[in-house]
């Protein structure tokens, strides 16, 4: 077959990559399992890129309540708004991919809304992360954002479940025009449910392998009526950010969070203030031979956050001991009570607990005491 794919090394050569089919469905089913984005979230939504969480493979489900499991679905997914995402993954030279498996779709996302308890959806999570010897609850946390803790997240999943708020993927190495023209048609009848095909196309040459997906589906009427509720990313500023803040928790919070901003003006003089759709953030930087520090993050729902997450990975902090006598610094303050395992996570405290003159100041403390560190080094 024609070469489709032309890449250009470092030292100039070009490898000319031809198209090839997949060895089989299974070898195409890992693929996705191994490398979630390649479903193309940022093909899927351009302004806020869908992220997946991978729930588990042949995830079964039953065709009525309390039912025993009839079938199961190749993969399943969350995004990062907890919508339930139903991939279907097909060769195209299965001759089910033109009809037969929208029907089977359908029929999977019918009884998935009706009979499949988000319980058993965590549960499908668990033993997914288990079988890995990860921690569910450590996956997942990397997953979310800073906002939202797991309980919301499977709480907005079962509410997604009940509206009918899912999303369903066909995927294959080639779309065929006739699924082409049932996924547009199904895309733009369905709300608040999302029908979509995704082809994935394998180039290869020279030992390389080359994956190019492609979204089908998104008409530009499906797209209308999908966007009028979908609501938009925010870009915060410091008026708007203390607006909110004042709104959502109290003056009192919002005088703690001015009193931290102020500090940070001499000490981490650059600002980055955040771009959620419901939630405010700003990030004070410090730019240091070449390297950008993030020490902490203020939110708007009245809660400050500490970034070892992200401190871990720059000297001193990538040093064990360091964090944790960070995480020690910070304990010492009436009121605060991080575990020792936070110190590569991003523990948040919440504002009021600074409401006291010297709680405060002990916080500004440990603050300084980060910057002097990172500068020393």
């Amino acid at each position: 077959m024609a070469g489709g794919v032309f890449l250009i090394q470092k030292d100039g050569q070009l490898v000319e990559m031809s198209e090839e089919s997949y060895g089989s469905e299974a070898d195409f089913q890992e693929l996705i399992a191994k490398y979630p984005n390649i479903l193309a979230g940022n093909l899927i939504n351009e302004d806020e890129p869908r992220k997946w969480l991978f729930i588990s493979r042949e995830a079964a489900l039953p065709s009525k309540e309390n039912g025993s499991d009839r079938w199961s679905v190749d993969h399943l997914f969350l995004d990062q708004d907890a919508i339930p995402t139903l991939v279907e993954v097909k060769r195209s030279s299965d001759t089910r991919i033109r009809r037969e498996v929208v029907g089977q779709m359908l029929e999977y996302a019918a009884n998935a809304v009706v009979y499949w308890p988000v319980e058993v959806i965590r549960a499908k999570f668990d033993a997914t992360c288990q079988a890995k010897g990860l921690n569910s609850e450590d996956v997942l946390e990397k997953f979310l954002s800073p906002s939202e803790d797991s309980a919301a997240f499977w709480q907005k999943t079962k509410e997604n479940l009940q509206k009918g708020k899912i999303r369903m993927l066909f995927v294959a190495d080639e779309i065929p025009r006739e699924l082409r023209r049932i996924v547009e048609f199904l895309n733009e009848q369905m709300t608040p449910a999302e029908v979509l095909a995704v082809e994935i196309k394998q180039f290869t040459g020279q030992g390389l392998k080359t994956l190019v997906p492609r979204v089908h589906g998104q008409t530009e009427e499906a797209i209308a009526k999908k966007s009028i509720n979908a609501g938009s990313r925010r870009q915060w500023d410091e008026e708007s950010f203390f607006k909110e803040l004042k709104s959502r928790r109290s003056i009192e919070e919002a005088e703690i969070a001015r009193k931290i901003l102020d500090w940070a003006r001499d000490k981490l003089p650059r600002f980055w203030w955040g771009k959620g759709k419901q939630d405010g953030s700003f990030y004070p930087v410090l730019d240091l031979n070449g390297e950008q520090y993030y020490p902490f993050a203020i939110w708007t729902y009245g809660k400050i956050e500490i970034q070892f997450q992200w401190l871990m990975n720059k000297s001193p902090f990538n040093d064990e001991m360091k964090r944790k006598e960070l995480l020690k610094r910070l304990n010492q303050i009436p009121g605060v009570e991080i575990p020792e395992k936070a110190i590569t996570r991003r523990p948040n405290i919440f504002l009021s607990t600074f409401k006291d003159a010297s709680s405060l100041r002990q916080l500004l403390e440990t603050l300084d005491w980060i910057v002097g560190e990172i500068k020393s080094h």
